[in-house]
């Protein structure tokens, strides 16, 4: 399962990896449109007490018409690529298979056996929690901790600006974390 997701997060990784506008990143509060590249690393905790772990690297494009999932493995080839967007999800590994779902985390979920929560991750990166879900801020007033459906994301900073994106990621419930570690953050039109 983890294999599959490695592979899968590398193929989405690499599909964003198109030329982006470089420039200054807007305010985090006024981002909307963002690509990021970076490396992931994910754990799966077993039923029976065995954990299985994998990880890559990721390059992500997300904007008002969907996402593009790029994922590697650690040597940065491609394993996986994810389109999801106007109520279709569509996946391509690298031995060519492509599979199609409603939305991302159908598919995500059919592919893994895992409900990754694809569809919020944009927003946990940026630090928007969803219906019901809370925020704790740190002492710049940036997303500190963020809680949701079950899950737990903490953030990270490369610095204490107020204003800056942060750099690492971590998303965790019972069975799964995922941890994102940001290298590159661009504005997309």
């Amino acid at each position: 399962m983890i294999r599959r997701l490695s592979g899968l997060a590398a193929a989405l990784f690499l599909a964003a990896c198109a030329q982006l506008p470089d420039g200054p990143l807007p305010q985090r509060e006024q981002l909307e449109n963002f690509a990021v590249t970076g490396r992931f690393a994910l754990l799966a905790r077993l039923a029976d007490g065995s954990s299985e772990s994998s990880g890559g690297r990721l390059d992500w494009s997300h904007g008002r018409d969907g996402d593009r999932l790029l994922l590697a493995n650690p040597l940065g080839i491609g394993v996986a690529e994810l389109h999801s967007g106007g109520g279709r999800a569509r996946l391509i590994t690298s031995d060519g298979q492509t599979r199609e779902a409603a939305d991302a985390e159908q598919l995500l979920a059919e592919v893994t056996g895992q409900a990754l929560p694809i569809g919020r991750l944009a927003g946990w990166l940026l630090g928007r929690p969803g219906p019901g879900g809370s925020l704790d801020r740190d002492q710049f007033g940036r997303p500190l901790r963020l809680a949701e459906a079950g899950w737990r994301v903490d953030y990270a900073y490369a610095d204490d600006d107020p204003a800056a994106p942060p750099m690492r990621l971590t998303a965790s419930n019972a069975a799964l974390e995922l941890r994102l570690r940001i290298e590159t953050w661009k504005a997309l039109p």
